[in-house]
């Protein structure tokens, strides 16, 4: 299968970003055209660009797209501009710290350049997101060659949510660990839980799997449990949208839950996700910020009306997993075990994602 590009840049300085619509996969694959950053924030907002990694990818871009205009400006005009857009990139989606950490590292780009005239400033900031983009590209293979040493041949695995390449620039974050496996020669048996309510796991990671021919069930949410009594599942991999300086993690809603249902039956639980996803400035989970998204999604799910009229709903975007669950984090510098406060400090190092780079 050809490496998916999940989102792409198209022209020069003045170009536009191209991305896939996943909220019609798997049954239309269709690409399309963000000409500003307002059509970037509709994407990331809608979910039509998701994943951590991407929705940072694309964040970086809609900010080129933001200061377009005002690269024929002056450099007050250009720097007021450059805050306006970051802010309202920032509203779009409040969880995946992917998000903040690239506009940080964007603005810090144009900081770096005060006293350049605003054109140049403009091609910087572009060539920074395409750097950003790049990256991504590496570290989604150095978390698949790490974490492909976590299974063995004959394996059966459970993941939830989608965390392949749709969700990044190339290759995935837990799905990256099935593709190395598999690449080293390792026949892997993968359950994707449906992931409700809007299915990423069965309209998104299923049809992922099926296109590299890697073997894979599809279950509902509350099967997972059935399927480990069963024993099928020796290992859980999934992505991650935060994770705190203790290790605590923010995840897809219901990760939390598979989590339980791992040390329940003893199976290992890991995550993986690319160094930009740690968020240090946060100490633990408690302080993470959980995404509330429309009630419609589980009243009305994909066009149907499913629950009577006025009643009351919670629909929280994201749960957050203990570090106590997690038996180790596969990052683009290796394996983080045990998932302490100190071991993520020392894998860390200096850089601090969530922060000025």
């Amino acid at each position: 299968m050809k490496n998916l590009e999940t989102l792409r840049w198209i022209g020069g300085v003045d170009g536009h970003l191209r991305l896939i619509d996943q909220t019609l996969l798997p049954v239309e694959f269709r690409e399309i055209d963000c000409p500003s950053v307002e059509a970037v924030w509709q994407a990331i907002r809608t979910l039509q660009v998701r994943g951590a990694p991407a929705i940072g990818i694309a964040a970086s871009y809609g900010v080129c797209l933001g200061v377009q205009k005002a690269a024929k400006t002056d450099e007050a005009a250009f720097f007021r501009r450059l805050d306006e857009v970051t802010g309202y990139l920032a509203g779009s989606r409040p969880t995946a710290v992917n998000l903040f950490w690239a506009l940080d590292r964007m603005k810090s780009a144009a900081a770096r350049l005060r006293g350049k005239p605003p054109a140049e400033i403009a091609a910087a900031l572009l060539a920074e997101a395409q750097a950003i983009h790049e990256e991504d590209r590496q570290m989604c293979r150095a978390i698949g060659r790490y974490g492909a040493e976590l299974l063995a041949d004959g394996q059966g695995v459970l993941t939830h949510c989608n965390a392949g390449g749709l969700a990044t620039a190339d290759y995935g974050t837990a799905l990256a660990v099935f593709f190395a496996a598999a690449e080293s020669g390792k026949r892997l048996h993968v359950y994707a839980d449906e992931t409700r309510p809007l299915l990423q796991g069965a309209r998104l990671t299923a049809w992922e799997l099926m296109e590299r021919e890697i073997d894979v069930t599809l279950i509902c949410d509350s099967m997972a449990a059935q399927v480990m009594r069963e024993g099928r599942v020796q290992a859980v991999v999934t992505g991650a949208d935060r994770i705190a300086a203790n290790g605590d993690t923010a995840n897809k809603i219901g990760t939390y839950g598979v989590a339980v249902l791992a040390a329940a039956h003893k199976i290992p639980f890991y995550i993986a996700a690319p160094t930009s996803t740690f968020d240090l400035a946060t100490a633990s989970g408690k302080d993470i910020p959980i995404e509330q998204r429309d009630a419609r999604e589980i009243t009305h799910g994909f066009g149907r009306q499913t629950a009577p009229d006025g009643v009351a709903v919670y629909n929280p975007a994201f749960d957050v997993t203990p570090v106590a669950l997690i038996a180790a984090i596969i990052c683009e510098r290796g394996l983080i075990r045990p998932v302490t406060r100190q071991r993520i400090a020392e894998v860390m190092g200096e850089d601090k994602p969530g922060g000025s780079n």
